[in-house]
């Protein structure tokens, strides 16, 4: 049983989505406005904004997903499952470059990835059988895997955490706790988690390097992903993953927050009380995260718990506002764009992760030097748009919104069919 679903959460997605989206796809990488770079280390973007509020639209939509609290084994499996599937997109992503079969290469190779990331798409996301998604789920999950450890020269370093990875693992703890325990368990787990990372990060002497740290490198959470899975972690760093192992305690509190605010909007109470409620918390949250910056900087790659709180708190007062004007107000027409990117995000997800890999897979003749090749975005990019803008920063971001909006075309023509992918 779900609850119908809420246009404004669902307009949230859709934005986020397409920020990413814009954010992830520039034209050259050298050429970016500041807003949509990452920080550097400490501090916090617009763009450092996108993978947390992914963190908690999830958390949020679990209550209206699951209404009616009950927990078995079958419900287990589902939350399972649904994990599973989710982690194997992400890691699929991670291999799909370094498959080679039957001695391929240039454009039969790529034909051959194409055809497999298709198959794992179709069977990742399609409408089947609990029986069978579960079968299809495990049996991709242990392939992967595999290949990850199997010690073959093109896998022996692939990366193993990621963005959709971490929103599996994230998912599946968090719809477990929502299920089984009641909103101040639930409060008290928020608490234990990030001032548990606090006192690790800020404590615990970190082997090798020394006294308690929250540097690039030497910190405790990147001495464990190094040790615990070192050979498979962020091809830019090589010792310790963004998406690491430690960090991804204060994301589950990322999630939890989520469910937090998606159970104030799903009460029994006026719109207008829901709102009140909502933006009070993410007023609070946003000082609260503000406040311990100060001990603990606001960082992303390191998951801070100033970090949690601060951004948790910025997309509470985002979705506070869609609610304001979409669920109270009933001004909807606006907010079409956003809504058909929000109710498929996944695909877009998957499939904007193979899409920039096969452009850049695809050599072409470069007309500027004879003999020489370059990838066919490199020359979509320079011979196709930069040449129509004088300054770098514009065309590198108007390649973006062309990637964007050819999405968007997509992503429209599945909403008019009713085509809705879901994990």
């Amino acid at each position: 049983m779900t609850k119908e679903r809420l246009t404004s959460l669902d307009v949230f997605r859709g934005f986020t989505i397409l920020l990413m989206t814009i954010v992830n796809n520039p034209g050259s990488w050298s050429s970016i406005y500041p807003p949509l770079e990452h920080a550097e280390w400490h501090g916090c973007t617009p763009t450092d904004l996108v993978f947390p509020f992914f963190v908690f639209i999830m958390g949020t939509a679990i209550p209206f997903a699951m209404p009616v609290k009950h927990f078995d084994g079958a419900v287990f499996n589902k939350i399972l499952v649904r994990s599973l599937r989710i982690f194997c997109l992400g890691l699929f992503l991670s291999v799909f470059s370094r498959i080679h079969l039957f001695g391929l290469e240039g454009i039969p190779l790529l034909g051959v990835r194409l055809v497999i990331a298709f198959a794992v798409a179709y069977a990742l996301l399609g409408n089947f059988s609990m029986k069978v998604k579960t079968i299809l789920a495990v049996g991709i999950f242990i392939i992967l895997l595999s290949l990850a450890f199997s010690g073959l020269e093109h896998f022996e370093d692939t990366r193993i955490p990621g963005v959709l990875q971490r929103i599996a693992i994230v998912y599946f703890f968090s719809a477990i706790l929502y299920l089984k325990t009641n909103l101040k368990t639930q409060l008290v787990v928020l608490a234990t988690l990030l001032i548990g990372y606090w006192l690790l990060m800020a404590f615990v002497p970190v082997p090798g390097f020394g006294p308690a740290n929250f540097e690039k490198g030497t910190n405790l959470a990147a001495w464990l992903d190094d040790t615990l899975l070192n050979g498979h972690l962020w091809v830019a760093s090589k010792t310790w993953d963004p998406e690491g192992i430690l960090s991804t305690l204060p994301a589950i509190g990322t999630g939890i927050l989520g469910m937090y605010i998606g159970q104030l909007l799903n009460a029994q109470a006026s719109k207008t009380q829901i709102l009140k409620k909502t933006a009070i918390t993410g007023v609070v949250l946003v000082i609260g995260g503000l406040l311990w910056n100060i001990i603990f900087p606001i960082n992303k790659s390191l998951w801070t718990s100033s970090y949690v709180l601060y951004t948790a708190g910025i997309g509470t007062l985002c979705l506070s506002l869609l609610y304001y004007i979409i669920d109270i107000q009933g001004y909807k027409k606006w907010s079409k764009l956003f809504l058909i990117w929000g109710v498929n995000p996944m695909i877009v997800f998957f499939f904007s992760g193979v899409i920039p890999r096969v452009l850049t897979a695809i050599k072409v003749q470069n007309p500027e030097i004879g003999g020489e090749e370059i990838s066919l975005q490199t020359a979509i990019y320079k011979h196709g748009i930069a040449p129509c803008f004088e300054n770098p920063l514009n065309s590198s971001l108007a390649f973006a919104l062309a990637y964007a909006a050819f999405w968007s075309i997509i992503l429209w023509i599945f909403y008019k069919k009713k085509l809705i992918f879901k994990v």
